[in-house]
């Protein structure tokens, strides 16, 4: 598009002239805004604009370049366009003979529209030709200045703008040209550009036109930070891209196999794990950062830990545990030989937990002297409820690390005894044996027995968050049980959260009892001997537990009948006869056992 200023009125004659009405022909400019003083080539395709052309071509008419309000509307009425359009003279024309004509225009003045009317298969305009104050340059002089730097600006930043368009625009002196020449070149759109068109004041005009620009330059920017974000994160992701395939490409030259592979694995073991939506989110968040680290880094090892160890966990994963209340008790007296008050209270226990399907009463603490069956009263409870068994012993534990776990920040940092004991049973219901409780002790690291108050407590242990997971695990399902030797070392607020079941110290008839149906039949198993090579009488018995030991449990009359099973077991092996027979008297306990050890 060029400059021309041929049709340039005298200026001193249109300060004193009046605006005239003239009757013009139009032709529909469809999103397309002509500015006064500029002259251009128009191609006009459509009917309405082509019987408009021909029509002024023949009566040597100036035309009316009138923009539409709908640039799609093929045949707009009178009301389809805008009330401000461009007086234009046509310079020269061509009729290709393919329905279109080829016009050389050249505007010279806004043209404000009084009325349209339709002749002839086209539309006339009766308008009021609008003649530019001028001389008005020295008022809006630092207008005009602001005016061309913006509009130099904005060039730098739309391709679009013709290379000449700033030499044009210096030369303009007017501030109401300026506005026109500037608005010209600019590819605003064309509702944008009829409000340039709308304002007769010069200077309004050229205001609007800078703040036009300035709109413009403003979306250049944001543009342009866009673009050089976009352009670094494309470099960026090309670059890891390409570090990553010449990565795969090493290791599988040294023989490391795909670590794309593993990672897939790992997504799939993360999905089918049935975590919770937490624990998921924070998984696949820890393993994208995995992918993202060289395989060799010390942070990987790290996450690559922290992920195994979610996925270990048994989220959904629980045995059936259905109560046999029948099958309990024989299993409990199968077991064990007397304590009939604590299991009794085991199977009222038992009994309300079938009942009510939740584990929301107390924990159940037993308390006794070493050696009378309270890990072992564990087990037989988790046999006859169909629970995994786990043993945590207790005793000299004095971080609370031991039970929260330790934060990773922490190099060789792992998860608590109670999430590693999980792991291990590979359910989330299993009966957990917390043993000797009464021995934990506290220092500058933390108190585990404040710590064991939220495991123990059913209303908390839903949501038990360790220290080294981070994410919330149900414990609720769990069955803990605890044993102590003396209630005192206790702290109060635990025990509160427990029911204490004493197991007091066997008589001597019970302990012989213990040892002809339980002790001595395991020991002869355990050392290879049959029933034959080795027979107790009952006086033999009740001397080693006179004589030899004296204790509240069994622990220490087992130890001596182990001691005499393996003397047994070297005779028979010295005999060479499978069937030797050795009946131990109360004469021979000095030989095997040694003096008495109690008066």
């Amino acid at each position: 598009m060029s400059q021309d200023s041929t049709k340039d009125r005298q200026a001193d004659e249109q300060d004193d002239q009046a605006d005239e009405v003239v009757v013009l022909p139009v032709i529909p400019t469809p999103g397309k805004v002509f500015f006064p003083r500029i002259s251009t080539p128009l191609n006009v395709i459509r009917k309405m604009g082509v019987r408009a052309t021909k029509y002024a071509v023949q009566a040597n008419q100036d035309v009316l370049l009138l923009n539409q309000k709908d640039k799609d509307e093929e045949n707009p009425g009178p009301d389809g366009f805008y009330r401000v359009g461009t007086a234009t003279s046509i310079a020269d024309s061509y009729d290709p003979r393919d329905g279109s004509i080829r016009i050389a225009i050249e505007g010279y003045s806004r043209a404000i529209v009084l009325r349209c009317f339709e002749t002839d298969d086209f539309l006339q305009a009766e308008v009021k030709i609008v003649h530019e104050e001028l001389g008005q340059s020295n008022q809006a002089k630092s207008l005009m200045e602001t005016a061309i730097t913006a509009f130099e600006e904005y060039i730098k930043g739309n391709r679009q703008t013709p290379e000449e368009a700033m030499m044009v625009v210096q030369k303009e002196d007017e501030p109401g040209h300026l506005a026109d020449s500037i608005a010209s070149f600019t590819s605003m759109e064309a509702e944008r550009l009829q409000g340039v068109l709308d304002e007769i004041n010069p200077i309004k005009r050229l205001q609007i036109v800078v703040e036009l620009l300035q709109e413009d330059l403003e979306l250049f920017k944001l543009d342009d930070k866009i673009n050089t974000q976009v352009r670094k994160s494309v470099e960026r992701t090309h670059r890891e891209f390409y570090l990553q395939e010449k990565m795969k490409a090493i290791q599988k030259e040294l023989g490391r196999g795909d670590e794309q592979g593993d990672i897939d694995e790992l997504r799939e073991q993360i999905e089918a794990a049935g975590m919770t939506e937490e624990a998921q989110e924070k998984a696949l968040k820890e393993l994208d950062r995995l992918q993202q680290m060289p395989p060799m880094s010390a942070e990987s090892g790290v996450i690559r830990t922290y992920i195994d160890w979610l996925i270990a966990l048994p989220w959904d994963k629980q045995t059936e545990s259905e109560i046999d209340l029948e099958g309990a008790e024989k299993i409990l007296e199968d077991d064990h030989y007397g304590l009939e008050k604590p299991k009794e209270r085991i199977l009222e226990y038992l009994a309300v937990l079938q009942l009510v399907k939740k584990l929301k009463g107390p924990i159940l603490c037993f308390v006794g002297p070493p050696g009378v069956g309270k890990t072992s009263l564990g087990q037989s409870i988790a046999r006859a409820t169909g629970r995994n068994f786990v043993r945590m012993s207790l005793g000299g534990v004095r971080d609370e690390a031991e039970i929260r776990g330790h934060r990773r920040t922490y190099i060789g940092s792992l998860p608590g005894r109670i999430i590693q004991g999980l792991r291990d049973a590979k359910s989330r219901n299993p009966l957990f044996l917390l043993d000797e409780i009464d021995k934990m002790s506290m220092d500058f690291r933390g108190d585990p027995a404040s710590a064991l108050l939220e495991v123990l407590d059913p209303e908390q242990n839903g949501t038990f968050r360790d220290h080294y997971l981070d994410v919330a695990f149900d414990l609720s399902e769990i069955m803990f049980i605890t044993t102590a030797n003396t209630r005192e070392p206790i702290p109060p607020a635990l025990e509160d959260r427990m029911e204490i079941i004493e197991l007091p110290g066997y008589t001597e008839y019970e302990k012989q009892k213990i040892a002809n149906l339980f002790l001595i039949p395991k020991q002869i198993e355990a050392h290879g001997l049959k029933e034959e090579n080795l027979t107790f009488a009952d006086d033999t018995i009740f001397d080693i537990i006179h004589r030899y030991t004296r204790e509240a449990g069994v622990r220490n009359l087992e130890r001596e009948i182990t001691s005499i099973c393996r003397k047994v077991a070297r005779e028979v092996v010295k005999s060479g006869e499978t069937h030797h027979k050795i009946d131990v008297g109360v004469e021979d306990l000095t030989e095997y056992l040694g003096p008495p050890k109690f008066a």
